[in-house]
């Protein structure tokens, strides 16, 4: 880039002190990158608007037999002539599910990155980051055996201590289990909602940490030793630089996570016992997700159970479009470093 300053027109002796205007002439290299930035950015939008009219196109045969109760109907039996169907019970399920996940992972995302950027010795640090890189990469059948075999046995007597001692929170409340009874059958508290949000915090977890290991990393050096030259102790430079510093990093990798976390499917689809219901009680047998669902009744469906399924994926992409514009709006005011 070379910039190219234009000769100046002033005339009077009062005009030759006014800044000179500058132009500007792009170099070849500079042309070359805006150029392929904004093809990879319109190539971005473009997948995503062909995506969205795919399934809209697909969707549109069965809104038009169920039309407005497909956002207020809670069972799920297409039929062309008298259809009953909705999503009214896979999304709270998939919020839910979702929900947990984020509770669970967020924490430790944060304090691990903590700990790897500000805490681990420095031959450790690159043994934790290859990791929790690893731990990314894991495929999502992977966890939901981990979760079916491994998890899912131990994680109940979790389950049961929250229902014993926290079950007055409506949420942890599990129906026909009597928590006075030590001889009560907990096998009400598998394939819950709860176990199937755990499994998921494990897969979203190193995505938040890895981002937010990221932007910790970054934070100025010249405040670090700011805060420590004022007395200041590490704890307190990591909550009055660091943490204000990566706070976009933080929230951005969590809404990177929780979009994962809704479109969720196979180690979901492994765990749950599916309930077209809304159940709140997230101890309790029976859970239901969108991916789950398309996952659970695509394979022996006709055309119009097809196109209702192509309709609840429809819901699931406005969902995550939602959450990614919500999160572009929470980044854009909080920017890292903004505080600092």
């Amino acid at each position: 880039m070379t910039v190219v300053e234009a000769p100046s027109e002033a005339t009077g002796a009062g005009e030759a002190d006014a800044p000179r205007p500058l132009k500007w002439r792009p170099s070849p290299a500079d042309r070359v990158f805006r150029g392929v930035a904004r093809g990879a950015g319109a190539m971005v939008l473009l997948v995503a608007l062909l995506v969205g009219s795919f399934l809209a196109y697909r969707a549109v045969t069965a809104l038009k037999v169920v039309r407005w109760s497909f956002f207020t109907t809670k069972g799920w039996e297409p039929d062309p002539l008298e259809g009953s169907f909705g999503i009214a019970a896979v999304v709270p399920g998939t919020v839910i599910i979702a929900g947990i996940a984020i509770v669970l992972a967020v924490p430790v995302a944060v304090g691990t990155a903590l700990y790897i950027c500000e805490y681990a010795p420095r031959r450790m640090r690159r043994m934790l980051v290859t990791l929790v890189d690893m731990m990314a990469a894991v495929p999502s059948v992977v966890y939901g055996l981990f979760g079916v075999f491994l998890l899912q046995p131990n994680i109940i007597h979790l389950s049961r201590w929250i229902a014993t001692y926290l079950g007055w929170i409506p949420i942890f409340e599990v129906a026909d289990y009597d928590t006075a009874n030590p001889l009560s059958s907990i096998t009400v508290f598998t394939a819950s909602s709860f176990v199937a949000g755990t499994v998921v915090a494990m897969m979203v977890t190193p995505i938040i940490c890895s981002i937010s290991r990221e932007v910790f990393s970054q934070a100025p050096i010249g405040e670090r030793e700011g805060a420590y030259a004022l007395g200041g102790t590490r704890w307190g430079m990591i909550r009055t630089v660091v943490l204000p510093y990566g706070r976009g990093g933080v929230i951005g990798g969590s809404m990177l996570g929780l979009g994962r976390a809704l479109g969720e499917t196979i180690a979901v689809y492994m765990i749950i016992s599916p309930v077209f219901d809304i159940q709140w009680h997230v101890l309790q047998t029976g859970a239901i997700s969108v991916s789950s669902l398309i996952a659970l009744r695509y394979g022996d469906s006709a055309d119009f159970a097809v196109s209702a399924l192509m309709a609840a994926g429809l819901a699931l992409f406005l969902m995550t479009l939602l959450v990614n514009f919500a999160a572009s709006i929470v980044i854009g005011r909080t920017r890292s470093g903004a505080g600092t």
